[in-house]
């Protein structure tokens, strides 16, 4: 079935946006203040960064799902906080969050800058100097934490020993 350019804009358009509310929903609260103070230093227009919200950060409970061996029957694995926001910035684009956790200073600031991303005025700017470098670091780790995996691998073999025929 073929797509027509709209579906594909479309469909673009939700994979960029499901790709920088992972990297803001994997991110350090350290790393989006610092983002956020670095970002509103350099605007001159404060108020146009201005929000309100429509839903307070608030934390919960989830569930959490999994399978056994990754592909089998689904089971409760068990609960897991997680915190969410939604806000609302003075150009009417809504920005929503939801991060693992109790911290709601993570959940706003995820949700102020999604808002922020869905704007064509902000988009390349917070990309450009928020996302990119968080999403850098974030591979730099999990590239880090997989070679200090490998180098603790053990390869389990079994030779066949001669008595035994």
């Amino acid at each position: 079935m073929t797509q027509s350019p709209n579906q594909r804009a479309q469909s673009d358009s939700v994979q960029h946006r499901q790709h920088w509310i992972s990297v803001l929903a994997r991110s350090s609260t350290q790393e989006l203040e610092s983002s956020w103070s670095s970002f509103t230093k350099k605007r001159p227009k404060l108020n146009e960064l201005a929000y309100r919200f429509l839903r307070k950060p608030e934390t919960g409970l989830v569930m959490v799902r999994a399978r056994a061996g990754g592909d089998g029957q689904k089971f409760n694995l068990g609960e897991m906080s997680m915190s969410r926001c939604t806000v609302c910035m003075e150009n009417g684009m809504v920005g929503y969050s939801y991060v693992k956790g109790r911290d709601h200073k993570h959940a706003e600031l995820a949700a102020v800058f999604d808002a922020l991303l869905q704007d064509e005025t902000w988009s390349e700017q917070v990309l450009e100097s928020v996302i990119s470098p968080i999403a850098l670091q974030q591979k730099t780790r999990r590239k880090d934490r997989k070679s200090k995996i490998a180098a603790s691998k053990v390869d389990f073999f079994t030779m066949v020993r001669g008595e035994d025929e």
